[in-house]
């Protein structure tokens, strides 16, 4: 069983696509390779048990188990030893990135209040574009009984291209809210 968003890049997109650039090529256009979900829990250094909510939330919004991230240096300040765990990630790719993709822009991303779109300059010149969200409750897998304590995440969507101009193009195909002059005003 394919992804709703995988047959549509497949069937609408990619023609499109090509009209738009130029290329007949279909390898030469770009394409989705993976998204990666990242939370830092900074308060994990006091309490083992937010770093242990954290997973376990991203895990349900993902469907994957995440990967904990451990600190490289020690820094005296945050009072923080090289070795602890104070985040965690997921890296989806294939099935999963789509159906994640999906969930995202129609269920998640109208849940978050006051939203107007999404910056349409968050491009970091490589062609990969992030965004935060400053709340998990916007996903409706979590149950806010559960999850009390408030946690933000970033979301890294990276594609097969080096223009920002074409992931932008391909993003806003696959249906992301941008913000356009319109919508600012």
């Amino acid at each position: 069983m394919t992804a709703r968003l995988k047959e549509r890049y497949e069937n609408e997109l990619l023609p499109q696509l090509a009209e738009k650039l130029g290329r007949q090529n279909r390898l030469s256009l770009p394409k989705l390779e993976k998204i990666v979900v990242s939370m830092g829990v900074g308060s994990a250094i006091a309490d083992k048990k937010h770093l242990e909510e954290a997973t376990a939330a991203m895990a349900e919004i993902t469907g994957q188990k995440p990967m904990i991230c451990r600190a490289r240096k020690s820094v005296a300040n945050f009072k923080l030893r090289a070795g602890y765990a104070i985040g965690c990630k997921v890296t989806l790719r294939g099935v999963r990135m789509y159906e994640f993709l999906d969930r995202l822009i129609s269920l998640a991303l109208p849940r978050v209040r006051d939203f107007r779109g999404l910056n349409p300059k968050a491009f970091d010149r490589h062609g990969n574009y992030s965004l935060g969200l400053n709340e998990q409750l916007v996903f409706p897998e979590l149950n806010p009984d559960k999850y009390l304590r408030p946690q933000g995440m970033n979301i890294a969507f990276c594609c097969s291209t080096d223009s920002d101009d074409e992931s932008r193009e391909l993003l806003a195909g696959f249906g992301m809210p941008f913000q356009t002059a319109e919508n600012k005003q």
